[in-house]
């Protein structure tokens, strides 16, 4: 079976684009991008879904008098697709809890630090001035609340004394592509199983 997944982006897609190329090369079998959601028009993360010949969806915020409306449209475009798993790829908007609920533990978000360390925006910002030796990344599934969810994966790296949070943000990208393709690949290949807030990662 093919596991058909959905992508919401907001910006560059680089996390997304690190999926494309795993799933292009063989690395995740029996998985395809069914379609990239933005609420970004001019979302780099739209071109590089075309490129790829995936279907790609611009849903105007400005044509809904609500978060909920809007949400409602999105959920009507995963349904259609047919979405076993959705991917949050730099998305900047809260998900209604309905949505979430509809895709319990299906709904998977990579975050810039060590969670539950930095919540929320600036993650590499805040770790720099609050002066960690070390961050990372995190992957976890997404429940109502803020960068909450059960935790599948996390990648550390260390914070040097001269960094700055462009130069972290830089390194650490490097190791959320690793963390988010790893994860794809244990979702697909059915072996996280999820306990209240552990995530197991089954062996063979």
């Amino acid at each position: 079976m093919t596991v058909k997944i959905s992508v919401l982006v907001s910006g560059r897609g680089t996390n997304l684009q690190s999926v494309i190329d795993a799933i292009e090369n063989g690395e995740i079998q029996n998985a395809k991008i069914v379609c990239v959601i933005s609420n970004k028009k001019d979302a780099l993360a739209l071109k590089r879904a075309e490129k790829h010949d995936i279907d790609g969806v611009f849903i105007n915020p400005d044509d809904f008098s609500s978060r909920e409306e809007y949400d409602k449209e999105m959920l009507a475009v995963l349904k259609e697709k047919e979405t076993d798993l959705v991917l949050l790829a730099g998305y900047l908007k809260i998900i209604s809890d309905f949505v979430i609920e509809a895709y319990k533990n299906r709904i998977i978000n990579i975050h810039p630090s060590l969670l539950p360390s930095f919540k929320g925006l600036d993650a590499q910002k805040q770790a720099v001035d609050y002066g960690v030796k070390f961050t990372g990344c995190t992957v976890h599934f997404v429940e109502p609340d803020l960068d909450a969810g059960p935790i599948i994966m996390q990648k550390v790296i260390p914070v040097f004394e001269d960094d700055t949070d462009e130069s972290l943000s830089e390194r650490l990208l490097v190791e959320e592509n690793k963390a988010y393709r790893e994860v794809v690949k244990l979702f697909v290949d059915g072996k996280l199983e999820v306990n209240e807030r552990k995530v197991k990662i089954k062996e063979d």
